[in-house]
């Protein structure tokens, strides 16, 4: 498959915005038309420059809402789906979880029956190709010990209500492609980082507070370790998965970067250190503090990404060791981005 015409939803979020980037300035797309509710993470100034590209529409409406959504199908006629649209933030979802139910389900729900909707019509008017390609993530398998790599035929065992909700999601899109045809793709990626991530996630955040000469906090001991992928390297991904990948398919999507947290953060500080020393002179370690830890933080996840490596002959691009100097460039050149969303306020304690 080769889709010219792209149904985005929550691409005005920061993997979704990354994306349509990629397809604007990467490929040959011929119309995007990106769908967000645009919460608090979503900003269209991540997207400010295709303003004005014709091959760009951005509509402001909520997944839920099956008007909108059909209505884009009839109007735009779209080879595919990439549903990126979610509440994101696990500590979010501990005090707020009712968000994250309503997004990640019932939005996922919306945009599988219209979609079906959409591809009967497809079926009984033309040969038009169409897929539904989900975006999730590692943290529906849930947490993993000292060994062992999530494969994508791992049982899902997910411990917060993110990602409890997200994996409901993956169970709808399987059983629309099962139960109705729908061509269903899912992905599940592990942590991504990049431009225009929201600063309530750990690097961003940890990067802004540095720059403010405020504390560093992190969890436990620091010793939680994730797998970590650079966003373009996702988008790529996403992309040869599209493409490429076989319809009813799962493929786990990895950077083979796993780092325990503080390690993160003390990289973080190595490398400020070097390009952006504090008035001081000291290092930017001494402003890390350890604080509470999560209610049910998982300890270690990992992917196994072998699948798409094999399968559809992809690996990332980027190491951790050029990814992370490149996204803290990036915050230290687009202070004016971040210093309008910026607010450092804990959340998830109970």
């Amino acid at each position: 498959m080769n889709p010219k015409v792209f149904f985005i939803t929550g691409g005005c979020g920061f993997i979704g915005s990354n994306f349509v980037r990629y397809l604007l300035e990467k490929t040959d797309v011929k119309l995007i038309i990106n769908l967000d509710k645009l919460t608090y993470a979503g900003n269209t100034s991540n997207l400010k420059e295709f303003g004005s590209d014709s091959r760009y529409v951005f509509i402001k409406g909520d997944i839920i809402d099956s008007k909108i959504v059909r209505r884009i199908f009839q109007n735009h006629n779209p080879d595919c789906i990439v549903h990126f649209a979610a509440e994101s933030h696990v500590d979010r979802s501990i005090d707020g979880p009712s968000e994250f139910v309503n997004t990640n389900i019932f939005g996922t729900f919306t945009l599988l029956q219209e979609s079906l909707r959409y591809h009967k019509s497809l079926r009984k008017n033309s040969e038009m190709e169409f897929r539904f390609h989900h975006i999730s993530t590692d943290e529906v398998f849930g947490s993993l010990g000292k060994t062992g790599s999530f494969s994508e035929t791992t049982p899902y065992d997910p411990s917060s209500p993110y990602s409890a909700a997200k994996a409901s999601s993956d169970h709808l899109a399987r059983a629309w492609h099962r139960t109705f045809g729908l061509p269903v793709l899912i992905t599940n990626c592990s942590n991504n980082y990049g431009p225009y991530q929201f600063p309530e996630k750990l690097i961003p955040l940890m990067v802004i507070n540095s720059l403010n000469e405020k504390p560093l906090p992190i969890y436990g001991k620091g010793e939680n370790i994730r797998d970590w992928l650079y966003v373009e390297d996702h988008c790529d991904a996403v992309l040869t998965v599209l493409k490429n990948g076989i319809i009813g398919e799962t493929y786990n999507i990895g950077g083979r970067n796993e780092i325990p947290n503080l390690t993160i953060v003390q990289t973080i500080c190595d490398i400020l250190d070097e390009i952006k020393p504090r008035l001081t002179g000291n290092p930017y370690s001494e402003l890390i503090t350890f604080v509470q830890d999560r209610p049910g933080h998982d300890y270690r996840y990992s992917i196994d990404a072998s699948k798409i490596e094999k399968e559809l002959n992809w690996v990332p691009n980027e190491s951790f060791e050029t990814g992370i100097r490149k996204t803290i460039q990036w915050y230290l050149e687009h202070q004016d981005w971040w210093e309008k969303i910026y607010e450092q306020e804990r959340l998830g304690v109970l």
